[in-house]
């Protein structure tokens, strides 16, 4: 296995140490909370269906954990790392000018990131994307950044090392 790679979890010290139960009101417990592009026993990779923001993806850790801080340091290298992948996945194919990392939690405590492809021309940029909206999106970039979801998903589970 290339060690540049983020581990799936497999064979890893058990999340009981850090609240593996799922919580039966929390949606991301319940739901996969988008798209499921790849799944390990660690965490998850979504495509969110956001019209405005073709390739926007969520990395949501399996085991229901509230803060980053309650992850052992390895766990939380290999979230990070699957975190940075996705990252590079989205800049190798989509060619964004920004990417937007956040991790909130104040709506869904479930730990997760969104990992957002952005360009100046959006329909938010320089706000969040949960921002006031700037202008319309541009139907062009928008076609163009569907037509390469599939070599997206693909991407991404490259550089997920496999389980």
């Amino acid at each position: 296995m290339n060690e540049d790679r983020p581990s799936d979890g497999a064979g890893d010290r058990s999340l009981a140490d850090c609240g593996s139960a799922q919580v039966a009101d929390c949606l991301l417990c319940r739901e996969d909370g988008g798209e499921l592009i790849l799944r390990t026993p660690l965490l998850r990779i979504v495509r969110v269906d956001d019209s405005d923001y073709p390739g926007f993806c969520r990395v949501i850790l399996n085991a229901h954990v509230r803060e980053l801080t309650d992850l052992d340091p390895a766990t939380l290298a290999r979230v990070i790392a699957a975190v940075c992948a996705v990252e590079e996945a989205q800049r190798a194919v989509l060619a964004p000018e920004k990417i937007n990392l956040a991790s909130l939690g104040n709506q869904v405590p479930h730990l997760h990131w969104h990992v957002i492809p952005r360009d100046r021309n959006d329909a938010h940029f320089p706000q969040p994307i949960w921002g006031e909206r700037q202008r319309a999106p541009e139907p062009e970039r928008i076609a163009a950044r569907l037509a390469l979801l599939p070599r997206l998903a693909a991407e991404i589970c490259s550089r997920i090392a496999p389980q």
